[in-house]
C-alpha cells in the first residue's frame, strides 16, 4: 500500500509547484500593467505637455457627442 502514498505526496508537490508558478506569473503581469485610470498621469510623467490643458471627456459630455450625425 506504499503505492498511492507515494503518488498522493508526488500529486501535492506538482499541485503546489504549480499553483506557486501560476501566482508569481499573475503577480509578474500585474506589475507590468498600468491601470487605465492611471495612463493620463503616466503620459505626463513621460512627456509632460503632451496631454491638452482641457479635459476632453468632459467637455464631450458637455456638448453631448450624440450629435454625431451617420453619413
Amino acid at each position: 500500500m506504499a503505492e498511492p502514498n507515494r503518488n498522493r505526496k508526488i500529486f501535492i508537490a506538482v499541485f503546489i509547484v504549480f499553483t506557486l508558478l501560476i501566482a508569481l506569473l499573475t503577480i509578474d503581469m500585474a506589475r507590468r500593467t498600468t491601470a487605465p485610470w492611471n495612463k493620463p498621469k503616466q503620459l505626463e510623467r513621460a512627456l509632460p505637455g503632451a496631454l491638452p490643458s482641457s479635459d476632453t471627456i468632459l467637455l464631450d459630455s458637455i456638448l453631448g457627442g450624440d450629435n454625431i450625425k451617420d453619413s
